[in-house]
């Protein structure tokens, strides 16, 4: 029986590529770069693999801040441009950007009450914390674990015992980890213990080195879900 449901934010609750997107075309302007589509789309990718290094612990969290610009201005033969104020600024702009993925309030309404809810995101903790503010989602979670304020990061062993160690007479065997990402969500919470959901709305292809104990491709299923868990 499930009485613990961790939920990551970005992608599972909030739709973070929008937020991206709004945030970078904010920014680029400023350094006299071009937010054209294919510019945004690249820096995604660029982004999103950095992000992997450092849940392999191959790169810090500093690094990865720095390193996803360093290669997108490379590309772009914008060396010159400035990636620490670059990021300043677009760190700034991301704190505003707040748009729900769909059903994502409904569901944490539904689910309060019934359950134990906690945050766990790796995303930088000035900008995720003014996000749950402005959205308000911070009333529903018992606790939120920002892995820049708990000196871990998804997918580590290390990050989730640290929340665990949080909560009062915690319980892994009822507890769930609820996320869009198979390398930091789901790998992390089996590297942890407990329980996976892979929130999927794309329908990506699985992975056969990590497997989901169940997978949802949309919010509103989950209620159901953990019911039967």
């Amino acid at each position: 029986m499930v009485k613990t449901v961790f939920f990551d934010l970005d992608d599972t609750l909030l739709d973070f590529r929008r937020a991206e997107a709004e945030s970078l075309r904010q920014t680029l302007p400023v350094f006299g770069i071009d937010p054209a589509p294919a510019v945004l789309d690249r820096y995604h990718e660029i982004n999103i693999a950095q992000w992997q290094l450092l849940e392999q612990g191959k790169l810090t969290r500093e690094q990865v801040l720095l390193r996803r610009y360093e290669l997108l201005f490379a590309e772009l033969g914008a060396e010159h441009t400035d990636p620490a104020a670059v990021c300043a600024r677009y760190e700034e702009n991301l704190a505003f950007g707040h748009w729900f993925i769909p059903g994502a309030e409904e569901l944490l309404e539904t689910l309060a009450p019934r359950y134990d809810l906690y945050l766990a995101t790796n995303g930088t903790a000035a900008v995720q914390r003014s996000r749950l503010r402005l959205t308000g989602l911070t009333r529903y979670f018992k606790g939120i674990f920002i892995s820049e304020e708990m000196g871990a990061d998804k997918p580590s062993a290390e990050y989730f015992r640290r929340c665990f160690a949080a909560i009062p007479d915690f319980d892994p065997a009822s507890a769930v980890m609820v996320g869009d990402s198979l390398t930091s969500d789901i790998r992390g919470g089996q590297n942890a213990g407990i329980r996976t959901c892979w929130f999927n709305p794309a329908g990506k292809p699985p992975r056969p080195d990590i497997r989901p104990d169940c997978i949802i491709q949309t919010l509103e299923e989950l209620p159901a879900l953990l019911e039967t868990l």
